[in-house]
């Protein structure tokens, strides 16, 4: 299957320039970046993709046993960057696709010049020594309800990820972006994205790596950030002027300012 057709690719920016790729988090597609994204068009080449089942994505390319673990997702970013030819690859990913992105850099680490981690999370739940933000118990109840549920789940959800209460359109933005992805395999990818454990990768990223972290996060709180800092070798990380999950959405100039004076400097 054509892989600009399968993740509806977008390429944008300066040809021939040293690539920009932006990943999406759960429940998004690439429209999440549109407010960042383009501020990259002057002096490199950008890119933007839809994970299989959201957004413009082919959803026919949707295979349980390859997209039943984040691997699955890592081994098609690399396969985006392998028939793009891309090198030197700026690597953004939001949320999930942060873990993504790790395990893409981990596994090809010379096609990677820059990892740029927005909001990542290794592990949700709790564990000895570590506080994911959510306890077992937590999860589980997250994950029947989304079962049960979907839409009915996205509604109560999205704005409580997103944040920003006095910014009620940026709920509803996730919410209707949550409403669009394709039910079931959501639900397949948030089992996948919840019951996550990459704590043991993040010591094998050998890429400069920036980590940019919002306040009252209540999916990637802030101890969570500064234990990816600690955990990837020289991996730096910047606490943004912003509140939630999606500082793409609700914070894109202090966003693409920070990624910019990682990626340009």
């Amino acid at each position: 299957m054509d892989t600009v057709q399968k993740h509806n690719i977008r390429v944008s920016g300066v040809p021939g320039a040293q690539p920009v790729v932006f990943a999406h988090g759960f429940g998004c597609d690439q429209n999440m970046w549109r407010h960042v994204a383009p501020h990259f068009e002057d002096a490199f080449t950008v890119i933007t993709f839809d994970h299989v089942g959201a957004g413009g994505s082919d959803l026919s390319a949707y295979d349980p046993v390859r997209h039943g673990s984040l691997q699955g997702y890592a081994e098609d970013v690399l396969a985006i960057i392998d028939d793009l030819d891309l090198k030197d690859v700026v690597l953004v990913g939001h949320s999930v696709s942060a873990m993504i992105a790790v395990l893409a850099a981990v596994a090809e680490p010379d096609r990677f010049e820059k990892l740029v981690l927005v909001g990542p999370s290794p592990r949700y739940t709790d564990d000895a020594g570590y506080s994911g933000g959510f306890t077992e118990a937590d999860i589980t109840e997250l994950l029947e309800s989304l079962d049960s549920n979907y839409l009915g789940w996205s509604s109560a959800i999205a704005p409580v990820i997103m944040g920003n209460a006095d910014r009620p359109e940026l709920g509803a933005e996730l919410t209707a972006s949550f409403c669009r992805t394709d039910p079931e395999i959501a639900r397949r990818f948030a089992h996948v994205t919840f019951l996550s454990d990459n704590r043991a990768d993040l010591a094998d990223v050998t890429v400069p790596t920036l980590v940019l972290q919002c306040t009252d996060d209540v999916i990637a709180p802030v101890a969570v950030g500064e234990y990816v800092r600690d955990a990837i070798p020289g991996a730096e990380l910047v606490m943004l002027d912003a509140t939630g999950h999606c500082p793409n959405l609700s914070a894109p100039e202090s966003t693409t300012a920070a990624i910019a004076a990682f990626v340009r400097g």
